[in-house]
């Protein structure tokens, strides 16, 4: 198993748990099926059948938050409240007002909840106790938001910090492309985004091409600047770097997909092998990233 995307975050330096007690911790908030009202709940589950609700390995730590969600679009919601208005209408002789309607709406909502398809999904979080990291695999903010959210619930004191960098990725990104020269143990793949600074945000991606440094050299001179760009690193993982420091479509290459392949010969042991060989790859790759960003800042050692 590997995360496809890195929300990217820092360990507090004084934070530690036991098995036992990050357990306990997560057990009041673990997941239940919604109720019939319920639009949408979420809760820790076990990240392997016979594992407890937090998997433990060598300091590294898998967490999996299920959230499921009533699926009850808007389009059907109108529709009904439109047809009780009409009823309505009949019995008391005028159209409901925009307060009425409201109301309305809302009793529409509670009595399609029961009857509304219910959808889930799994967001993974790594927390890595030896190198501080903490990584969510989700592309979107909401996502990320909602994990740390029910983190802050369930573990207290927060141990979570967000991550900050000495330079800007924008700023980085920018500089290796104009000087052709990526930092050390990373190179530069055939996907990049150019986005201006000015109001117009005018945006220029290029996609499965390679970007000639003097083309680039004109865009910024146009006042734009680097905000995704596909990297390689060590040649054993690829990524896209964004400027808001985040990593999306995380791959092992093949020089990890065979090593991969051959390690176990049960699940159980697959997923403990590959659990073992992403997290140590990737946290060589972000000590790595961060260095070439330079260094880390904010951070009480």
């Amino acid at each position: 198993m590997w995360f496809k995307n890195l929300k990217l975050y820092r360990l507090a330096p004084n934070a530690s748990f036991s098995a036992a007690e990050l357990e306990a911790a997560l057990e009041p908030l673990a997941f239940q099926h919604g109720g019939s009202q319920d639009s949408q709940v979420s809760g820790w589950l076990a990240p392997r059948e016979d594992s407890g609700l937090a998997f433990m390995q060598h300091g590294q730590i898998l967490l999996r938050l299920q959230t499921e969600k009533k699926l009850l679009p808007a389009t059907v919601i109108n529709q009904a409240s439109r047809a009780r208005a009409i009823q309505i209408e009949e019995q008391q002789g005028y159209k409901p007002g925009r307060k009425q309607m409201k109301d309305i709406k809302e009793q529409m909502t509670m009595e399609l909840l029961p009857r509304a398809f219910a959808i889930t999904h799994d967001t993974h979080v790594w927390i890595d106790t030896v190198s501080r990291w903490v990584a969510i695999d989700a592309a979107a903010t909401a996502r990320s938001d909602e994990v740390l959210g029910l983190l802050a619930k369930t573990l207290t004191p927060f141990p979570i910090m967000p991550l900050h960098v000495e330079m800007s990725p924008a700023a980085a990104m920018t500089l290796w492309l104009t000087d052709d020269e990526p930092p050390a143990g990373f190179s530069i793949d055939q996907d990049t985004e150019l986005r201006s600074t000015g109001e117009s945000r005018a945006t220029v991606r290029y996609v499965r091409q390679t970007v000639d440094a003097d083309e680039v050299r004109r865009h910024i001179d146009a006042g734009k600047q680097c905000t995704r760009l596909a990297m390689t690193w060590n040649d054993r993982v690829s990524f896209v770097l964004t400027d808001n420091l985040d990593i999306k479509r995380v791959a092992p290459l093949d020089v990890l997909k065979d090593n991969q392949d051959a390690q176990a010969a049960n699940e159980a042991e697959q997923f403990e092998a590959d659990f073992a060989l992403m997290t140590g790859e990737l946290a060589r790759m972000l000590d790595d990233l961060v260095a070439a960003l330079g260094g880390m800042r904010q951070e009480t050692k």
